[in-house]
């Protein structure tokens, strides 16, 4: 762990443990995320979350029912994530403070790694844990920020999150987060409104197009959310695909057919695999 990645989870707690109860996502969203991860590579089996912020994702998961449910967060999150966990009645499940680069387990079916690996200073030692803690025959799945797609992003706001990191987090909410994400609130909806009356041709070219056409689904808060996530955080890495492809590589362990680099919105990528079966490695 660096100080960094202290700072980073920190910063996050207090984005989370404001939140109202429950999962800030649906459960479409959640299923987008996931596939081509299914309910049936969870259901009944040893299922980990590395970066589970309040748990919001664990919310969801617990619907797939898993036989064992567990997340790990550096942060102070884990409090609002056990309080999320005791609503859904889910019999077996653990939430746990930790470094995740760190954390080894007794051993997962699945595990997943959602919008945290590209907050971290080293992201690869997250996916090592990720990878460390999938048993032999389980399988993995990451969501990372992808440097392609993402050039207004980077261009605004990695300036403001420059100064916004810095600042009192109610005053990056209300003050920064708030105002900044308007103009794109009502460009995503004025895309989406579009949209039902013009060719995907002749919007496609425009920046942030398919993100926006997912995102605007969305009411004003949950912008607002997503931009207070991005600005609070000290740090962030938008990593390209040819990046996740050489990291799934550096691991003899995998199952080379089972690898996946998908794109997600046009500005993000979905990758994973199954480790291989026995202790026996890929030649």
């Amino acid at each position: 762990m660096t100080a960094g990645d202290q700072q980073t989870a920190e910063a996050f707690a207090t984005s989370w443990n404001n939140l109202p109860a429950g999962s800030v996502y649906t459960n479409a969203q959640f299923e987008d995320w996931f596939a081509p991860v299914t309910r049936a590579d969870a259901e009944g089996r040893r299922v980990l979350e590395l970066g589970c912020g309040n748990g919001s994702l664990l919310v969801h998961m617990a619907g797939w029912r898993p036989g064992y449910l567990e997340g790990v967060d550096l942060g102070a999150s884990v409090l609002s994530a056990t309080r999320n966990m005791e609503t859904t009645g889910h019999p077996n499940w653990r939430v746990s403070k930790g470094d995740l680069t760190q954390h080894t387990g007794d051993g997962f079916d699945l595990v997943y790694c959602i919008g945290v690996l590209h907050h971290l200073k080293e992201p690869k030692l997250g996916l090592d844990a990720v990878v460390r803690n999938t048993l032999p025959g389980g399988r993995f799945h990451c969501w990372v920020y992808g440097h392609e797609g993402n050039t207004v992003v980077r261009l605004i706001v990695e300036p403001l999150r420059f100064v916004s990191s810095r600042l009192p987090w109610w005053v990056t909410k209300y003050l920064v987060a708030t105002p900044a994400v308007a103009p794109y609130f009502v460009y995503a909806k004025l895309l989406r409104a579009l949209s039902a009356v013009l060719p995907r041709t002749a919007l496609a070219w425009l920046p942030l197009y398919d993100y926006s056409m997912w995102i605007s689904q969305r009411g004003f808060l949950f912008f607002r959310h997503v931009a207070f996530d991005q600005l609070v955080t000290p740090q962030t890495v938008y990593v390209r695909k040819e990046t996740i492809e050489a990291w799934l590589k550096t691991y003899p362990e995998i199952d080379a057919a089972s690898s996946y680099v998908i794109a997600r919105n046009g500005n993000s990528w979905k990758f994973g695999a199954r480790k291989c079966a026995s202790e026996e490695t890929r030649s």
